[in-house]
């Protein structure tokens, strides 16, 4: 263990379980850096003027059992209260996702708690609030008219009759499981403004990997079943968590936790150093050369590299490293960048409370793509009770005409989009602030995209270089799977079994839809995975 010196890069939910496991199982010298100001990455909790804002929304879940031990570890969980669960239907079997052992902590009385939290999103189309997940029920087709529900059961048994045999992009994914109609209605303009491409052009792995066990026909079947009366009070699943745990001051406060534990345990924390050059040689990563904020250089010698800066960064930074050709297709890798406008109200101006941890924007004519209220991911996110804080997403490209925007326009846009789809009745908020992510999320698109496997080649071929996380192996992955890939890489520097696929295989082929049995629901939920914040819409069963 004295021989392992280990640099992380990039303290978020991955590189900080990297960098806390090496260290409990007995390595010494780890050293993380990371280029922000705060730790977390996408996961860090922001604040501004007393409100804290949650980029992009993040449920403490998962059906691993050492993840949910690991986060109550950290913060102690709250006593559940009566009714409030948050189990899940797996491989047959019901199972009880809390932590064994649960703290008396009070959240009024101390901070260092995780809350158990019950989970409400909608969509908001046509100015009306549907269930999410959609439902086949009497209040949700309603609202879609009788008309739009038959067109779209019989949109759904022509793909099946005639499904298109080889799935060469996401909307053929789409549309072989849910037909052409309701691919249209529910998601091809949401999913297409998250990613600025058309579905066309977005690969099919990115439905196989986030929408999973979708089947609209056990869903039709049910409904039929349940107007003729045949169900006979047989139980039936819904789709995803009905409650999650969430820390008091939100994510950031986890990771906030880790890094002083990690500190304080003598690991490493450089703040505000980015990596700026990776020495590889004869093979295997020798250095790391970091600049601080105030360009300070310094080289960090190292047995060992875990990584979670974006590959397109990563092989740019150790560009003589690689063939000409690894270089050009990590180069030209695409992602989508974010912005979270919040916006503060006086709960008079909202003509419906939300009870929502989030809203889905289906409105035509309007770029916000979801709404966060962040009083109801916990009510000790915002400073003053009579007020509501939301934070509308934007999804666009660095540099793009939104990215480009002046904070004080795209202020003027939020609020003015919000009065225009009826969320709110005033035309100004009390305060608002602009937060910018770039590269938040992993692009599924695009020429270099497809040449990808070359890249992740080339990278596991260094022994001593581990990509963790969803920028570090460009993909999608939730908070728990970052973690289980970090875990991973931790393990085999302990053990010097080196097997990059296994880090690969995380989150593949893993069904990670939590459901919940409830006897006595007579509609069938149908969506796509939609966990910690994905942006995409659907339906599943």
């Amino acid at each position: 263990m004295n021989e392992i010196n280990v640099v992380v890069i990039g303290a978020g939910p991955a590189g900080l379980t990297a960098a806390y496991e090496l260290q409990r199982a007995g390595v010494q010298r780890v050293c993380v850096v990371e280029a922000d100001t705060q730790v977390g990455g996408i996961s860090k909790t922001v604040e501004y003027r007393g409100n804290r804002i949650d980029i992009g929304g993040h449920r403490f879940f998962s059906k691993s059992d050492w993840v949910m031990q690991w986060w109550a570890s950290i913060l102690p969980v709250e006593k559940a209260g009566e009714g409030a669960s948050l189990s899940f239907k797996y491989q047959g079997q019901q199972r009880d996702a809390l932590p064994e052992n649960l703290a008396e902590v009070n959240p009024s009385t101390r901070d260092d708690v995780m809350m158990v939290r019950s989970r409400l999103s909608r969509i908001y189309f046509n100015e009306r609030f549907f269930d999410y997940p959609l439902k086949l029920n009497a209040g949700n087709l309603r609202k879609l008219g009788w008309a739009k529900t038959v067109t779209f059961g019989f949109s759904y048994i022509a793909a099946k009759a005639n499904p298109i045999k080889q799935e060469a992009s996401l909307q053929d994914f789409f549309i072989n499981r849910f037909g052409e109609k309701l691919y249209r209605q529910f998601f091809k303009e949401y999913t297409e403004k998250v990613w600025g491409v058309p579905c066309s052009e977005i690969s099919a792995a990115w439905g196989a990997q986030r929408v999973k066990s979708l089947s609209v026909s056990k869903a039709l079947w049910h409904a039929a079943k349940s107007a003729l009366g045949m169900n006979n009070g047989q139980a039936e699943q819904t789709s995803l968590i009905e409650s999650f745990v969430y820390p008091k001051l939100g994510p950031g406060q986890m990771w906030e936790e880790v890094a002083k534990r990690f500190m304080s345990n003598g690991g490493v924390l450089l703040m505000k150093h980015r990596a700026q050059h990776i020495e590889i040689s004869e093979g295997v990563v020798r250095s790391v050369e970091v600049v601080s904020h105030d360009g300070q250089h310094q080289r960090l010698q190292c047995t060992h590299v875990i990584s979670t800066m974006p590959v397109k960064d990563l092989v740019a930074a150790s560009k003589d490293a690689w063939p000409a050709e690894v270089a050009d297709i990590a180069s030209r890798l695409e992602y989508r960048d974010f912005m979270t406008v919040g916006l503060l109200y006086r709960r008079e101006d909202l003509p419906v409370a939300l009870s929502d941890n989030w809203i889905y924007i289906q409105e035509p004519g309007v770029k916000v793509g979801r709404v966060q209220v962040f009083n109801n991911w916990s009510p000790y996110m915002v400073s003053d009770p009579d007020t509501v804080w939301l934070g509308l997403e934007f999804f666009c490209k660095e540099g793009d005409d939104l990215w480009s925007m002046s904070d004080d326009a795209l202020k003027q846009l939020a609020q003015s989009e919000m009065k225009q789809i009826k969320l709110v009745s005033a035309s100004q908020a009390i305060d608002a602030t602009v937060l910018r992510v770039p590269k938040a999320y992993p692009g599924y698109f695009g020429e270099a995209y497809e040449q990808f496997g070359r890249v992740q080649s080339a990278l596991d071929a260094i022994p001593n270089l581990f990509l963790v996380g969803r920028n570090g192996m460009h993909r999608y992955n939730n908070q728990d799977h970052s973690m289980l890939t970090a875990k991973e890489a931790a393990h085999q520097i302990i053990t010097g079994v080196v097997d990059k696929s296994r880090l690969w295989a995380i989150n593949v082929d893993d069904e990670y839809h939590e459901e919940k049995v409830v006897p006595d629901d007579k509609s069938i939920p149908v969506e796509p995975e939609l966990v910690g914040g994905t942006p995409a819409l659907g339906v599943q069963s």
